[in-house]
């Protein structure tokens, strides 16, 4: 009766895995792998069409020819040093006009005089594409670095200012209300409801801003620059190096990625209490 009894207890009874759960485990695992389906097919089908020569290799090289080429100037320095003389005009004119657009949307939105002073002028000048300023960039700043990063802060600063004015101006007044019957004073409503509050909408402009900071960079070097990315392809284009040119078209889109799940990666960062109510 007593072995009966321990081999009863040792008997665990394992309860069938609900369809639902299955089913979910299973989407969370597309979920993952279908971001990168389109672009490998892409590759896959860009690889193709060159192998079986429906288009030359002399305008169109493989992805294989690229990736011999990216190692090669890779080994010789030249890949890198590029690369971060990019990223290093790409984050200081981020940094700044980002800054600057932070400042005057948080200005303008908490305060009436500021805005009526400020944000008429700001967006008429927000309506002039950035990049009819590279003449006169170049004019007054030359081609050094300065310039591109100039342009790079112009192009990064409306899409943080939008944002920050309005998701300043679009929290809820039921908020605030309650905040002032408590008794908080304007630090507290700033850092407990009001920033909280428009955290979601800056961060939306934050990854407006990091895409338009790629575009303007481009142009930029590709324009007055002896160095970067950009660079590496006006130079490829003169001596008609197809490989150097699908290179930096392929570094800028890995780049871009990368700014993309930065921007995600902060989202779920700041804006996990969203998750946690």
């Amino acid at each position: 009766m007593k072995m009966e009894m321990v081999e009863s207890k040792q008997i665990q009874v394992q309860e069938p895995i609900s369809p639902k759960v299955s089913q979910r485990t299973l989407e969370d695992r597309l979920i993952k792998i279908l971001p990168w389906a389109i672009p490998v097919l892409l590759v896959v089908a860009w690889e193709v069409v060159v192998d079986t020569r429906i288009v030359t290799s002399t305008f169109l090289p493989s992805p294989v020819e690229v990736l011999q080429q990216g190692w090669k100037l890779a080994l010789s320095g030249e890949l890198f040093t590029n690369i971060c003389i990019s990223l290093y005009r790409a984050t200081s004119g981020l940094l700044i006009g980002g800054g600057i657009g932070f400042i005057l949307g948080f200005a303008n939105g908490v305060s009436r005089l500021s805005r009526a002073a400020f944000d008429s002028t700001i967006q008429m000048v927000r309506n002039i594409p950035h990049l009819a300023l590279i003449p006169v960039v170049i004019l007054v700043l030359g081609i050094n670095e300065g310039a591109k990063i100039s342009l790079v802060a112009v192009g990064c600063m409306f899409p943080v200012y939008v944002n920050t004015f309005h998701g300043i101006t679009s929290v809820d007044p039921n908020l605030i209300e309650m905040g002032k019957s408590y008794g908080l004073n304007k630090r507290q409503m700033f850092t407990k409801i009001i920033f909280p509050g428009a955290l979601p909408t800056i961060l939306m402009g934050l990854r407006y801003a990091l895409g338009v900071m790629w575009t303007t960079l481009i142009v930029a070097e590709t324009v007055s620059a002896d160095s970067g990315i950009g660079y590496m392809s006006t130079n490829a284009q003169q001596l008609m190096n197809m490989k150097t040119i699908f290179l930096c078209i392929v570094i800028y889109a890995l780049l871009g990625k990368l700014s993309d799940i930065i921007a995600k990666n902060l989202e779920v960062m700041f804006l996990n209490w969203r998750q946690q109510g």
